[in-house]
């Protein structure tokens, strides 16, 4: 059942949509307060006809409680999330994750992953990337244009659960099944980074003294 609750009418009972064709997995609201998108991940995904099952993504008009579209996917949609700028969905199902056109809900890429995905967050600024989180413990950060893996950071101890970008795009977050949430820098720290490259130019010689290659400003 899909409750939805007034905040500014705490005493009242929730408005209640049971329509839906399986166990609710995952929501979140999609271009206005009328409109809830969600997933189900058990007996509504069945297609007798082609004998296969999959899970239906699905878009709800909260007024009316139909449902008003379908996406469907061959495994369980674990997330979904909406773009901050409106344009895509990003779901994570198996070992793919998918990008939906937020509008007219076509497929517009698909990336297969390493490992099953549980989560995953498109960059919110520019959209260039997006991070995925998911059985293997690792979080990696792709590039949305391509699919290509540009960095991975190590350090959960259990599957990742849940990974989103701050409103900014400059860190994002992990959670897994290890009891922890991780904070990640998304955008390189340049005064880290020159420190870093000055100290790369110092040698030490056999008196046991620096020198560097090149003046580096005092360092």
């Amino acid at each position: 059942i899909l409750r939805v609750f007034d905040l500014n009418r705490l005493d009242a009972p929730p408005t209640e949509v049971d329509k839906s064709p399986g166990s609710i997995r995952t929501l979140t609201w999609l271009h206005s307060d009328q409109t809830i998108l969600s997933s189900c991940t058990d007996i509504g995904g069945v297609r007798h006809e082609l004998y296969e099952i999959r899970s239906r993504t699905l878009l709800w008009d909260v007024r009316s409680g139909k449902i008003v579209q379908t996406l469907e996917t061959k495994s369980p949609v674990t997330s979904a999330e909406v773009s901050q700028d409106g344009r895509y969905i990003t779901t994570a199902d198996g070992s793919t994750v998918k990008f939906w056109d937020a509008n007219h809900f076509g497929l517009v890429k698909s990336y297969d992953m390493p490992c099953n995905i549980e989560s995953a967050s498109l960059e919110p600024k520019s959209g260039e990337k997006f991070v995925a989180g998911g059985e293997d413990m690792w979080v990696r950060v792709f590039d949305f244009y391509t699919g290509e893996e540009i960095g991975c950071n190590k350090g959960h101890h259990g599957p990742v659960h849940c990974v989103r970008f701050s409103p900014t795009g400059e860190s994002y977050a992990s959670g897994s099944e290890d009891g922890t949430i991780r904070i990640w820098q998304s955008t390189p720290n340049h005064s880290l980074d020159e420190v870093a490259k000055k100290i790369e130019g110092f040698h030490i010689n056999k008196e046991g003294k620096n020198t560097a290659d090149k003046p580096s400003d005092g360092y």
